[in-house]
């Protein structure tokens, strides 16, 4: 029966002690970037953060877009004058004085976006080693120290200075394609982008992860969207497809992720699916 089959789906989510994800076999680093808005960017970096982490996977989201809506999503402290990705970046704080634990759970630590961020980008142009701030402030020691198998890092919807950072930092890149008309629009752009980063900055940057978002299953566009995905990154696609979700939307109106604002809904089952793909991709053997 589907509707015992969720209900037991969900009952895991309240409860995740009874289905624990693997830890990966080396820390991930990965930033989640596409320089197109609206696309899912911070719901899927937040929401993969939140079911890894529910599921003893100790995880900490880095949120580098001004906005700060990866902060509010978390629930962590974002007003101006928060120890946050700012300080980190001008070399005035520590990852682990930025760091703060997340209400939602134990696992989940976030370095927040304050609005100081907003003219970070004008800043950087004239500091030294502008590109790799993020990568000199993650330190194999911070992270030891803060004990996490994984970090996002959520960018801004641009290919600026922030996103570079971003990349120049990672191990991998995750990128979601939300499965609408102009789904493939600037992608070019943006992987021309991750190669210069590659070639110039980071030669071990990968593009491992693609995630197709905003599935509407009505409409024929969104399989023809998802098949060209498909055939053109190949392996690198989640088969978890996260659909078009009102409660995914209105979560962080209410300062949370989807998993702990309706647990038992379809968007939270996503995440959920697609954070267990992530975390075996991780394990030894699978991962790219």
């Amino acid at each position: 029966m589907p509707i015992a089959e969720e209900a037991l789906r969900a009952a895991k989510v309240l409860h995740p002690d009874e289905g624990f994800m693997p830890r990966p076999s080396k820390r991930r680093v990965i930033t989640v970037a596409n320089q197109k808005g609206g696309v899912g960017k911070t719901t899927s970096t937040v929401n993969l953060a939140a079911a890894l982490a529910l599921h003893g996977v100790k995880t900490l989201v880095i949120d580098l877009d001004p906005q700060g809506n990866a902060s509010t999503a978390v629930d962590v402290d974002h007003r101006s004058g928060t120890p946050s990705v700012y300080e980190l970046l001008i070399g005035e704080v520590t990852l682990v004085e930025a760091a703060q634990a997340s209400s939602q759970s134990d696992n989940l630590l976030c370095v927040p976006a304050t609005i100081d961020l907003a003219g970070a980008e004008i800043e950087l142009v004239s500091m030294q080693s502008r590109e790799s701030r993020l990568k000199e402030a993650l330190t194999d020691e911070a992270l030891a120290q803060l004990d996490v198998d994984y970090v996002f890092i959520d960018c801004p919807p641009s290919l600026g200075l922030l996103t570079v950072n971003a990349l120049s930092a990672a191990h991998e890149v995750l990128i979601p394609i939300q499965c609408e008309y102009y789904a493939l629009e600037g992608l070019g752009q943006l992987l021309s982008n991750i190669e210069l980063v590659q070639k110039h900055l980071n030669r071990t940057l990968t593009v491992s992860t693609i995630l197709l978002t905003m599935y509407d299953g009505r409409t024929k566009l969104a399989d023809q969207v998802t098949q060209e995905v498909k055939n053109h990154f190949g392996e690198v696609v989640l088969k978890t497809i996260i659909p078009r979700s009102v409660k995914v939307s209105e979560a962080p109106g209410y300062g949370q992720t989807v998993l702990a604002f309706d647990p038992g809904s379809r968007g939270a089952m996503s995440y959920l699916d697609a954070a267990r793909e992530v975390a075996e991709r991780g394990v030894e053997g699978k991962q790219e």
